[in-house]
């Protein structure tokens, strides 16, 4: 047993039984040994999993074209510009970004204040690390979401946060007609599943109980939908995005998906393991997009897209191909999309192919208006 698992044994002790969001909590966030506390280096090739940021560069850059774009008919005057990242782990894509809107948007960049949304204190320390080349234009505010109350100006976005956030696992029981949450509780040396009571939260399954076989499990994130609500509120005007992997609500009742989406990774292999070893493997579900935006349209949010990530990346790819010098002139106009660099090629087919990182991915794009 590694020193997370006896904390989490002596809270089953003390309490009974915990949710499976408790875990999953503890298992990812515990402090100092925590999966996301402990392994700056859990990305990459060396890691347990990839993202869009460890493929290389490209991506940072192609969103940091993006946002200036949008940063440029948000600006009024000699007004500061926000682009304010939620979860940026090591700060390696807030680098990317920042780094290309130096060179290539300069008067931009200087008029620029790059936010870093973290609570925890030792990725802080890893972010300062990696950005310091870039002061003083990257924060860290204090202020949470609830409190800004309006006041951010620019864009909010966040590439792979909210599938990390803590999920409540719940079954089907077909003879009862009801849900029930899915627990954690210690036999043993071993931690193992048990059914807790009833649940009070219910998935919207749009009528399809009827269907359901006896015992199918689905996931649902009040967290990630708070956070979102909260982060709503926060924007005054401007854009808020998520880049993540997820389904539509419709999507999450299909028949291969009985299990749920819920998965562990370690070292690049998927398991469905996932109470073994807490705090040594990452422990991930799908994002409800459909949930997600019904909580940015509450808060008052326009919904502008919720697309693929290849078709996001593709179309930033168009533009770029057009006015290639406004790229940094990396691309010959007479080439269209083929003068990109070896590099940049192997880069944008892993993040676009649908047997890379472009199967799963997809981005969501709100906005509310000056």
């Amino acid at each position: 047993m590694n020193p997370l698992s006896e904390i989490i044994r002596r809270e089953i002790a003390a309490s009974g039984a915990i949710p499976f969001a408790r875990f999953m909590e503890l298992a990812l966030y515990c402090p100092q040994i925590g999966y996301y506390e402990r392994k700056p280096d859990a990305v990459g090739r060396r890691g347990d999993f990839y993202t869009s940021v460890s493929v290389g560069t490209l991506f940072g850059e192609m969103l940091a074209f993006q946002f200036a774009e949008w940063l440029e008919k948000l600006a009024i005057g000699d007004c500061r510009l926000v682009v304010a990242e939620a979860g940026a782990h090591d700060g390696k894509l807030a680098a990317d970004i920042l780094r290309w809107l130096r060179v290539q948007r300069p008067q931009l960049y200087e008029r620029l204040e790059y936010h870093i949304l973290e609570p925890s204190p030792q990725r802080r320390q890893w972010q300062c690390e990696t950005l310091v080349k870039f002061a003083p234009h990257v924060h860290w505010p204090d202020s949470q979401l609830s409190t800004l109350n309006h006041q951010l100006s620019g864009i909010l976005f966040s590439n792979e946060l909210l599938d990390a956030f803590p999920v409540h696992r719940l079954g089907w029981d077909a003879l009862a007609g009801n849900w029930f949450e899915w627990g954690v509780a210690v036999a043993g040396d071993q931690f193992i599943w048990v059914k807790l009571s009833t649940s009070n939260l219910q998935p919207s399954t749009s009528g399809l109980e009827s269907v359901l076989p006896d015992g199918y499990t689905i996931e649902v994130c009040p967290a990630a939908e708070s956070w979102w609500r909260e982060a709503a509120g926060a924007l005054r005007c401007g854009k808020l995005v998520a880049i993540d992997y997820g389904l539509t609500a419709d999507e999450l009742f299909r028949p291969e998906r009985s299990g749920g989406t819920l998965r562990a990774y370690h070292r690049h292999h998927a398991s469905t393991d996932l109470l073994a070893n807490p705090g040594e493997q990452d422990i991930t579900a799908h994002v409800n997009f459909s949930a997600i935006q019904q909580a940015g349209e509450a808060a008052g949010l326009q919904t502008e897209g919720l697309i693929s990530q290849p078709k996001f990346l593709t179309d930033i790819a168009a533009h770029i191909w057009k006015t290639p010098a406004a790229f940094g002139g990396t691309i010959a106009p007479e080439s269209g999309g083929g003068g990109w660099t070896p590099a940049q090629t192997r880069q944008f087919q892993t993040l676009t192919h649908p047997q890379h990182l472009g199967r799963a991915f997809r981005v969501l794009v709100q906005s509310r208006s000056q």
